[in-house]
């Protein structure tokens, strides 16, 4: 219970300093899942009711859960959000993944002050990997975190990734609710990642041990394996190709887009994309959208992979459309 209203406490202060022009005492902070991981924040920001959202994260069987995620509402502007999943690897990736999602969202907002949302994503990754750095008490040499990162700005969305989560947008078309995949996964398998890595000598190749999955080692050692190309921290690969530059892309929404879904890999190594789309189309409760995700994703583990250790699992979900609008099921 400190603990938790600590986290609290600072995050109010971090929503005062930085979040917001408004006051920060109409913001709201809920916690799904373990509150450490799984962040949903609203401001209130004029008289807009916001959309539906949710965020849940469930640790796997490989130790401490090593994602975070947070879902801002009213983030910048009145019909604003920020969603982001951060999936941590390492020894100390969850404790990169818990700084990127407490200093991101802020340095974000500040960037954007004196320049355009690319530039500024960019810049604040570069920024948030340099706090990274500065850590004391975590040697991130070979620690990290992946990020999936989606600014809604009204109709605008843009789009920054960094290694192999993913999101996606489901939205109707003539043959129902159908997924369109946002991002890219940035693993050694694509050529350009490859090439990049390749020339700044780091060796791309799969283990014996896992045939079937590439990746990123040292020039002259069997270390670390990454299995993305780029991420937050991994300092020591960061001369070897690794980079903290996000892929930044951007949309317009329509009216046929429905909802925003982003997960860790956790996720998408067993589930496809038209499967979530399948599972968030046919949820009663869509605040409970994020957690019928993860709970579908830990059950197709099990029955996909019944002797592996399950990856702790990690989604976010903003409903684009209001309650009464929403051409999904009713919400009771």
């Amino acid at each position: 219970m400190a603990n938790l209203c600590r986290l609290r406490w600072l995050l109010l202060i971090c929503l005062e300093k930085h979040y917001l022009d408004v006051a920060a005492q109409d913001v709201q902070v809920h916690g799904y899942g373990c509150l450490e991981h799984a962040l949903h924040i609203q401001a209130a920001i004029g008289n807009r009711r916001h959309p539906v959202g949710s965020v849940h994260s469930q640790q796997g069987a490989k130790g401490v859960n090593q994602d975070s995620a947070v879902l801002y509402q009213g983030y910048g502007i009145e019909d604003g959000a920020f969603c982001a999943v951060f999936d941590g690897h390492g020894s100390n990736g969850h404790i990169v993944s818990r700084v990127v999602r407490n200093q991101l969202p802020s340095l974000l907002l500040n960037q954007r002050k004196y320049m355009e949302w690319n530039e500024a994503l960019v810049s604040a990754f570069k920024a948030t990997d340099k706090e990274i750095k500065l850590l004391e008490n975590a040697d991130c040499s070979f620690s990290g975190s992946t990020a999936v990162v989606v600014v809604k700005q009204g109709e605008d969305l843009i789009i920054a990734n960094l290694g192999d989560s993913r999101a996606i947008l489901g939205t109707i078309t003539e043959n129902g609710v159908q997924a369109i995949q946002l991002t890219s996964d940035l693993k050694p398998d694509v050529p350009s990642e490859v090439d990049r890595i390749k020339k700044a000598n780091g060796r791309v190749f799969a283990h014996e041990s896992q045939p079937h999955i590439q990746r990123v080692w040292l020039p002259n050692e069997d270390v670390p394996g990454l299995a993305m190309t780029r991420a937050f921290g991994d300092f020591d690969m960061k001369s070897h190709g690794i980079i903290v530059t996000p892929e930044v892309t951007h949309r317009r929404l329509t009216p046929e887009d429905q909802f925003l879904l982003l997960a860790c890999d956790g996720v998408w190594d067993v589930l496809s994309n038209e499967e979530v789309v399948s599972v968030v189309k046919s949820v009663k409760n869509k605040e409970a959208a994020g957690k019928a995700v993860v709970d579908e994703a830990l059950a197709a583990w099990k029955r996909k992979f019944p002797s592996a250790k399950v990856d702790d699992c990690t989604a976010v979900c903003l409903f684009l459309q209001d309650r009464e609008d929403s051409l999904l099921l009713p919400t009771t």
